[in-house]
């Protein structure tokens, strides 16, 4: 109990002495925490709607007229047995279906119909939207008598697919940088810190204190000041959120499409925070350990 009495006091010693450098550092953790948070934000809710768009890539597959129950029956078989299909994600659209989907969204166009020209149909949608084209192509290669023509929107699937790809490598890539940047930053403004106390460290070690003796009160001064960044931080957030965004931007979204829970957000920040602050103050300390 003493021994961390003697910590906290000689931590927050520390940072009434050097109150400049400590606001420093607190800002710069404020900084790269608050713009990791923003990028995680908008980083988990793009993967998010990429992932959205692909559920809406399927496999139509239009049965020749004439064909019977059993050549029909054979495309339901083919499909629901291909391990790539979604389960239960096989529907069959009759003609009459086709028509009446067919009035309801272009009424002009089966306005003056004497008969029914649409086929009949199966929609299959596949478990990853990776596999549509494999699907497609699979079902292809059967040569069913009751298959007349296959579409999967060659195009649209493909750019959809590709931009799900950059969306998850970029997401990954600014987030590494921007960890990668926000510890620079915070390791340097504490290194400022510890440069301006290092005769005070030397002395310590020159009358027998261990490395960490020594090391504590220095992390523990890095930790609270990651804690208060990062909640400085975390409380611009949700401000932002609750506050800024409403009122600039009057987006309405998919309910399907959504980021990472604020909640969890919050803790992976403030987790961070902690981490680049003793990680911070830790590794720039070894360097004036060695007397």
């Amino acid at each position: 109990m003493n021994r961390t009495k003697m910590l906290f006091a000689e931590a927050l010693r520390s940072i009434g002495a050097n109150v400049s450098t400590t606001v420093a550092s607190a800002v710069s953790v404020l900084i790269g925490v608050f713009l990791i948070g923003v990028f995680i934000g908008l980083g988990t809710w793009l993967v998010s709607w990429s992932n959205d768009k692909k559920k809406e890539l399927a496999v139509h597959v239009f049965i020749a007229d004439g064909s019977t129950a059993k050549e029909v029956n054979a495309v339901r078989i083919a499909l629901e047995s291909d391990p790539r299909v979604k389960a239960g994600g096989v529907t069959f659209i009759s003609k009459a279906d086709a028509l009446a989907i067919m009035r309801k969204r272009n009424p002009e166009l089966a306005a003056n119909l004497v008969s029914n020209p649409l086929p009949a149909s199966f929609d299959a949608v596949p478990a990853r939207g990776e596999d549509t084209e494999a699907i497609a192509a699979a079902l292809k290669n059967r040569k069913l008598v009751a298959v007349e023509e296959i579409r999967w929107g060659k195009g649209v699937a493909k750019r959809i697919l590709a931009i799900a790809r950059a969306i998850q490598v970029i997401s990954a890539i600014i987030v590494v940088v921007l960890l990668a940047a926000s510890t620079i930053l915070i390791a340097n403004t504490i290194r400022l810190s510890i440069f301006a106390r290092r005769r005070e460290i030397e002395v310590m070690k020159l009358v027998g204190a261990t490395n960490w003796f020594v090391r504590g009160p220095f992390m523990l001064e890095g930790i609270l000041t990651g804690l208060a960044g990062s909640l400085a931080a975390v409380i611009l957030l949700f401000l932002g959120r609750e506050v800024a965004i409403p009122h600039i931007v009057q987006v309405q979204s998919d309910p399907g499409v959504r980021g990472l829970a604020f909640t969890y957000t919050a803790a992976l920040l403030i987790g961070i925070g902690l981490a680049i602050g003793a990680l911070g103050s830790g590794l720039t300390l070894r360097r004036f350990l060695r007397v």
